[in-house]
């Protein structure tokens, strides 16, 4: 769910030009910043005018954060994110990128080269498991039919003997591996390794184009992930050592809209857990987190309102748009020149007007913002009849807890689900954590992956079921 935040605040910014072909593609490194490993990823695209870029923080779960400026006089690539005071400029040869890293002051060296970037093994943070461990574990692949691609993940059981329930782990958005590692934290790792020591099996993968998945993430929605899911439960069912009975899903953030999609569409789901999983629709979701993060931030009230307002329009003519997508293209261009023409200032300097509209309508016009913003939960929660257990942290700021616990068990309810439990966890946050303020920017500097009141909780809630 991490990139719904970059989403919300990054509407009105774009990308710009003017470079050679050696320089267009996907170039990847890692930052090294206070004892942490971040990737980051730029990808260079060749347009009529030039250049425009992207930027992707795996491990933020952020992508397609737009670049401001993109400029590159052989040998020289300058790299300008405004919005967030960064900057990068750094010398082509070859294969790679050296160069220097900017952000609020602050510089650090960074290599880019086309090949994937690898993070160097790390300090464990406290509740993660150091072998041997006491329960079986193997590495597997199972493939997607429908896309005909394999996926590859960890399955850990108990033992290499017996028949054990098992849960499938699904993550919220933006790309992740298997530990659903993000802001230094591996919170799936940590859950697989509770849970298996407790006596339930569980089966955790890298998502479609990590790792050693195969497939493309950044062109699926979370329909795509849901037939993901789906192999997953198909894959299970061909294994020993698995009660088939005993399936079920824990999806997290943006999984836990996938998990409601799966199970609604199958008999093979014996029960589901949803962790700061929406309930409400995306656009409604986006306009009450930008209020919970803008407050949290010390975002003034006038400038938070102006940015309301723009987004609920905009959210406003995605909901109206129909099938049409051409003409909600031409709809929001002509708004967003609107815009920039009350308020021209917002423009970066080194920008035309036509690229910062064409990168803005670009990005509410993708496929995943597109499907999140109209998807309505409420459809496969009302055709969820198996136990479900659904938990949200008191401060988490991404999906706000009352409300979205109070629709989803509303929905849950109205499709005559009489098993549901729903529970705010007092103190924690989107990622479950102990914390202080709730903010995104907390998590990594927090040693708790995820609260052990939270384990407890949905290892509780299964073993009375099973």
């Amino acid at each position: 769910m991490n990139k719904l935040i970059i989403a919300i605040f990054s509407f009105l910014i774009a990308t710009n030009l003017f470079a050679q072909n050696v320089i267009s593609g996907s170039w990847n490194g890692i930052l090294e910043i206070q004892g942490m490993q971040l990737r980051l990823v730029f990808h260079i695209i060749e347009t009529d005018n030039g250049f425009v870029s992207t930027m992707d923080s795996p491990d933020q779960g952020a992508k397609g954060i737009p670049v401001t400026s993109t400029i590159f006089e052989s040998p020289t690539l300058k790299l300008q994110v405004s919005n967030a005071r960064i900057e990068y400029i750094g010398e082509f040869s070859g294969n790679q990128i050296t160069g220097i890293f900017k952000q609020a002051g602050k510089e650090l060296p960074l290599s880019l080269a086309r090949e994937n970037a690898k993070k160097e093994a790390v300090t464990l943070k406290p509740q993660e498991p150091i072998p041997p461990l006491s329960y079986y574990t193997e590495n597997i692949n199972f493939k997607n039919e429908k896309t005909n691609f394999t996926l590859a993940g960890t399955l850990s059981l108990p033992s290499e003997e017996g028949k054990y329930p098992v849960v499938i782990l699904i993550s919220g958005s933006g790309p992740q591996n298997r530990d659903g590692e993000i802001m230094v934290h591996k919170p799936f790792l940590v859950i697989a390794n509770y849970l298996t020591e407790n006596g339930i099996g569980v089966l955790r993968y890298d998502e479609r184009g990590v790792g050693e998945s195969e497939g493309d993430f950044r062109s699926a929605t979370f329909k795509d992930f849901a037939s993901d899911v789906s192999s997953a439960v198909n894959y299970l069912k061909t294994r020993s050592g698995i009660d088939f009975e005993k399936i079920g899903l824990i999806g997290h953030s943006e999984g836990g809209l996938v998990a409601p999609m799966v199970v609604s569409k199958s008999n093979d789901i014996a029960f589901m857990v949803l962790l700061a999983a929406p309930g409400v629709c995306g656009d409604r979701l986006l306009l009450k987190q930008q209020e919970m993060i803008a407050k949290a931030s010390g975002v003034s009230e006038q400038e938070f309102e102006k940015s309301k307002e723009i987004n609920a329009k905009i959210f406003e003519m995605v909901q109206n748009c129909g099938e049409d997508i051409e003409a909600l293209r031409s709809d929001l261009k002509k708004y967003f020149e609107d815009n920039l023409k009350n308020a021209p200032k917002s423009k970066p300097e080194e920008m035309s007007i036509d690229q910062l509209v064409s990168l803005q309508v670009n990005q509410i016009t993708n496929s995943w913002m597109m499907h999140f913003l109209k998807y309505d939960p409420a459809l496969a929660l009302q055709r969820v009849k198996c136990p479900v257990l659904a938990l949200n942290g008191e401060k988490d700021l991404q999906v706000s807890s009352r409300e979205n616990l109070k629709a989803i068990k509303k929905s849950l309810k109205k499709g005559k689900n009489r098993n549901v439990t729903t529970e705010e966890l007092e103190g924690l946050n989107h990622l479950f954590q102990e914390c202080t303020t709730g903010l995104p920017n907390e998590y990594s500097k927090l040693d708790q992956t995820i609260s052990p009141v939270a384990l407890e909780k949905v290892f509780t809630w299964i073993k009375g079921l099973l």
